[in-house]
């Protein structure tokens, strides 16, 4: 039967589903800071092997949080773009709940969740995992060997066109020149790439992602001009 959960007791039994996994973990939270005692059961997780899936749906994961995840080998994080559902499950148990996996709001917040198990609420528990199984499919997987920039200047490349060290001399072009190409500015042109999971804002700065990397998008970090994205010129943002 269903169980009623308030912050303290969501606190509680999330703690307890985590530890009590055995064959495979869910995790699914907006947004995502671990406090000390959920990386310790994590890492725990890791050690015995267990299919670990955390999946987040806002941009500014902290690039050290990045880099922890996926340094657990059998711990898969992925962002979702538009997520805003809450939901933790192991094979046995799974809670659907307001509370986010962050630290602020399992200290601050009053939450409300609803706990329910596999054996006793098969089809809930069921129709739940099936939705967070939807929501891992439409998620990008993601790597902390990402590169940072800064919100990009206009580079002044296209004032020596034809030249072999200019960005767009290697069939790709700048932000810049990509923005001119579509008729919008640099700054819009980013915020497009994070909206369609191509870049993340981390820390105030723009992150290639493993999506963006696989659509031929690059990062080139040292140049005469600064650092800077290169776009294929047929690359098609939504």
């Amino acid at each position: 039967m269903a169980k009623f959960l308030n912050t303290s007791a969501t606190n509680y039994f999330l703690e307890e589903m985590i530890k009590e996994a055995q064959e495979r973990l869910i995790l699914i939270s907006p947004f995502l800071k671990l406090n000390d005692r959920m990386r310790e059961l994590l890492e725990d997780k890791n050690r015995l092997k267990i299919d670990v899936r955390i999946i987040y749906g806002k941009s500014e994961l902290p690039r050290k949080e990045l880099e922890w995840l996926n340094s657990l080998t059998y711990i898969r994080t992925s962002f979702c773009k538009n997520l805003h559902a809450k939901c933790y499950m192991n094979e046995e148990l799974c809670i659907v709940t307001s509370m986010n996996l962050y630290e602020f709001s399992q200290v601050n917040n009053n939450e409300m969740g609803v706990l329910f198990s596999r054996s006793e609420d098969t089809q809930l528990y069921k129709d739940a995992y099936e939705e967070a199984q939807r929501i891992i499919r439409i998620s990008d997987e993601v790597s902390c060997a990402q590169e940072q920039v800064s919100i990009e200047p206009e580079d002044t490349s296209n004032s020596s066109p034809g030249k072999a060290d200019t960005p767009d001399s290697l069939g790709k072009l700048t932000s810049s020149k990509f923005g001119q190409k579509l008729g919008i500015k640099v700054h819009v042109l980013l915020e497009r790439a994070i909206v369609s999971g191509h870049l993340v804002l981390t820390d105030d700065k723009h992150v290639l992602t493993q999506k963006g990397t696989d659509a031929g998008i690059e990062f080139v970090a040292k140049s005469r001009f600064g650092p800077y994205f290169l776009w294929p010129e047929g690359f098609q943002l939504p």
